[in-house]
Formats: structure tokens, C-alpha cells, sequence
């Protein structure tokens, strides 16, 4: 018999944080390594050592290159981690964007904290470096997917297409003949980019994401929201300003806009592109196309049609341009990026409109404008929000309950157990019963840094 021990150091109760590590006989290898985003607390466990001595983990396997699911690789480095972090390679070229551009965010943040004196911590320190992650990203080796890879004598992975964003995939992991299948977060059948994900056909056990397990993705026609507010922004003089994810969200967007115009569905308006982070993934759909859908000629053709500002300079000339406009950029929580300075200034004019596409976890500004806050705090400051706040969570690139659901069906096997994972209480709580009166299956909730030993 062999023990494995299955530690949930993140994305346990929580959206966040994705950390699962497996200490086996022959290999301890961690399942995704992701920053804690959200409320104070849990942001205040990235500044925690992990809770593994990192120097006996012998690998990192990436389901995707999302920073709640890459953010802590650095930190994790820092500490002493010496072997190699696993990804496809469109999953490495997206990480390497993300921590190169949070550590950029993070050095420029502590820099204003200290110049301006707001932060409690004096100096106020990055979480990580630019140099950090450029140690980091040298320890990335490449895998394809759909083939098996040997760890060690009883151990292999597979990575399988998981839609969600480009090169994202679940992790079907051998461990002494057993089949532990993570799903990292699963993409939806109807995606405007990518292609249905793939599904599991047999699991002994189950790491299953749960951010929707509670409710259905609306029908709204996503054509139909974006005309109507395009038209309003051009009747007000105003700005619509969409906070973004600079991948696969930013890329989406653009497309369906570039769609609308084309058909002359909605006025000429300009359309400004503010994403430094962004205009690099628009580089990884082009070298990785047959990861996505759009023909290379829409593709360019989409580009073409766009703003794309490259500049801070750029990004105050579009906040000044007095014309109505449509201003794209990160980060998609409204939590730091570019979209921080377009909404600092324009905010608490009554001709703007913020759009919110996507999932706003607790604790983040976008959570506070969904929920109607009067103000928000950005650089240590208050800003009246006058602006109108709209929400179009149809964009979603998770799947919702019955996508999850769905994604479940092919497996042949009855699972020994389903691990509920990356979902706040509630959601998981739905799904848990859900899941049980679907399948009738074994599911359990593990709390942060819960250990689940296993033997085989």
C-alpha cells in the first residue's frame, strides 16, 4: 500500500489561491500555484511561506496561466523550489505575460505606497520582483497534451483541452494505477474563442471547480446588451468603460465588437484598447491558432479596427479625448492595471458607464460597484461613483452548474471521492447536492489547508 497525502494549501472555500499539493513515495508534485486575490485576509496569506518545505516539491503541473492559478510561482521560487513548472506552451507564454506584468504592478505599487506614504508597512515592499519572475520563467518546460508524460516509475500526467482560455487544460494525473483528475477551471461548449472543452473518462478521484455550482449562466444576447449600451455612450457624449481580463475576456471582446461593427450594427465609435498585458496575448492567439477558433485573417482584421494604446502618454490622451468612446483595459476585478486611471478620472461623471463581464470575487472593487457602492478608494483615496454600473455576466469563461454538470457525464466509473474546489461556500454547498442527486456520488468540501490522505 502507498499513502498519498493531498494538502489543500488554496482555492479551498475560496475562488483563489489554486495550491494542491500530492506527497507520494516517489514524487511531491503541486497542482497549480496561484495568488490569493480578494478579501484582506486571504490576500495577506500570499505573504505566508508556504506551507510545505518547497525544496522537497519536485514539480509543478499548470492547469492554465491565470494568476490565481500561476501568481505565487515567484514567491514559491524565492523560497527554494528547484525543479520544473509544467504547462502547455501556449499556458507558459500566457504565465510568463502575467507574472512579468504583476511583478511590474507590484514594484510600481510599493514605489507609489512609499512615495506617497499611504501604505501601513514602512517601506512598503513588492509581493515580487521583476527579477523574481524572470528566475522564475527560466525553470518553464513546455508539454504537450493529449500525450502521457512519465514523473517516475509509477507516476505520469496528461494535460486534455479545457476551453476557459487559450492553452488551458485539466490534469489527469497516474498515480500508482490510480486516475486523480483535476479540472482546473472548465471553459463552456458555446465560447465565441475557443473550442468545447474535453471530458474526463474515468477518475478515482475528483478536483472539481465550483465558482458557478450555484446558478445558471443568463440567456441574455450579449449582441443585444453591448448595442444598447454603445448607443446610450454615444447618445450621453460618455465613456463605456469595460474592465477587463487580458486574456481570452479582452480578446473576446474585441472580436464581438469588431463583429458588430462589421455588420454595421452599432455607430463608429472609437474603440481604445488599453492593455499592455493584453496586446501580448493577442500575440499568443497568432502563434497559437489552432488553440482557437478565429480565422488568422479576422484575426488581423480585428486588430486593425481597434485603438491599441502602447503608452501610459496614449492612455491620458484617450482620457482627454472629449468624443464618445469605448475604453477596454485590465485589470477585470478592478483590482489594479490600467483601468484604474480611467476610472480614478472618470468615474463620478454621470455620462460613464462601467460594464462589468465577468466574475467579481469578494473583496475586490468590482465586487463594491456590483453591489452599488457610492464610492471607491483607489491610491489611498475616495472617489464618488456617479457613473451608471452594469453587469453582463453571459461573457463568463467558466462553465455554470449545468456545464459542470455536463462536463462530468463521460466518466464511465463511479469516482471514490469528488473534491469540490475553487467556489465560495454556497456555490459549493449547490453543487455538493447537486452532484449527489446527479450521479450519486461521494463529494466533499475541503477547508483551507485541510490533509487528505489516501491509501493505495
Amino acid at each position: 500500500m502507498n499513502t498519498i497525502k493531498i494538502h489543500f494549501l488554496g482555492a479551498s472555500e475560496t475562488v483563489t489561491g489554486s495550491k494542491f499539493l500530492l506527497e507520494t513515495p516517489e514524487q511531491n508534485i503541486l497542482i497549480d500555484c496561484g495568488m490569493f486575490q480578494g478579501l484582506k485576509e486571504l490576500r495577506e496569506q500570499n505573504w505566508k511561506d508556504f506551507a510545505f518545505d518547497v525544496t522537497k516539491i519536485d514539480t509543478v503541473l499548470l492547469t492554465h496561466g491565470h494568476l490565481d492559478h500561476t501568481g505565487y510561482l515567484p514567491r514559491f521560487v524565492k523560497q527554494g523550489f528547484k525543479g520544473k513548472i509544467i504547462g502547455t506552451a501556449p499556458t507558459l507564454e500566457i504565465t510568463k505575460i502575467i507574472l512579468l506584468d504583476s511583478a511590474k504592478i507590484n514594484e510600481e505599487d510599493a514605489e507609489r505606497a512609499n512615495e506617497e506614504n499611504y501604505s501601513k508597512h514602512h517601506p512598503a515592499l513588492p509581493f515580487y520582483t521583476m527579477e523574481d519572475a524572470e528566475q522564475t520563467i527560466k525553470m518553464f518546460a513546455p508539454a504537450e497534451k493529449d500525450t502521457w508524460h512519465s514523473l517516475s516509475e509509477h507516476i505520469k500526467y496528461r494535460f486534455k483541452y479545457n476551453g476557459h482560455i487559450i492553452g488551458a487544460t485539466f490534469i489527469e494525473l497516474e498515480l500508482y494505477g490510480k486516475t486523480f483528475v483535476f479540472s482546473g477551471d472548465i471553459g463552456r461548449v458555446e465560447d465565441v474563442l475557443l473550442f468545447p472543452p474535453e471530458k474526463p473518462q474515468f477518475a478515482d478521484y475528483l478536483f472539481v471547480e465550483s465558482t458557478y455550482g450555484h446558478k445558471l449562466h443568463p440567456k441574455e444576447s450579449v449582441s443585444e446588451k453591448l448595442i444598447g449600451l454603445i448607443k446610450e455612450t454615444v447618445h450621453n457624449q460618455g465613456t463605456l468603460i469595460i474592465p477587463t481580463f487580458a486574456v481570452e475576456r479582452l480578446q473576446m471582446l474585441m472580436y464581438l465588437l469588431w463583429k458588430l461593427n462589421s455588420e454595421d450594427l452599432i455607430p463608429n465609435i472609437q474603440i481604445f484598447i488599453d492593455s499592455p498585458m493584453g496586446n501580448k496575448v493577442l500575440g499568443v492567439f497568432e502563434r497559437f491558432a489552432s488553440w482557437h477558433k478565429i480565422p488568422p485573417a479576422e484575426f488581423s482584421a480585428m486588430k486593425h479596427r481597434m485603438n491599441i494604446i502602447t503608452s501610459y502618454k496614449e492612455t491620458w490622451e484617450t482620457i482627454d479625448d472629449p468624443r464618445p468612446k469605448i475604453v477596454i483595459a485590465g485589470s477585470g476585478m478592478v483590482t489594479g492595471g490600467r483601468v484604474l486611471t480611467y476610472l480614478k478620472q472618470l468615474i463620478d461623471e454621470t455620462s460613464t458607464t462601467v460594464l462589468l463581464v465577468g466574475y467579481q470575487a469578494e473583496g475586490t472593487r468590482g465586487r463594491q460597484l456590483l453591489e452599488g457602492a457610492h464610492e471607491l478608494k483607489f491610491f489611498g483615496k475616495y472617489y464618488p461613483v456617479k457613473a451608471k454600473v452594469d453587469h453582463m455576466e453571459s461573457l463568463s469563461a467558466h462553465a455554470d452548474q449545468a456545464g459542470i454538470i455536463d462536463w462530468l457525464s463521460e466518466i464511465k466509473n463511479i469516482p471514490k471521492n469528488t473534491f469540490l474546489i475553487h467556489g465560495e461556500p454556497t456555490a459549493q454547498d449547490v453543487l455538493r447536492v447537486k452532484l449527489k442527486d446527479t450521479y450519486g456520488w461521494n463529494v466533499s468540501i475541503p477547508k483551507l489547508y485541510a490533509i487528505e490522505e489516501i491509501l493505495i
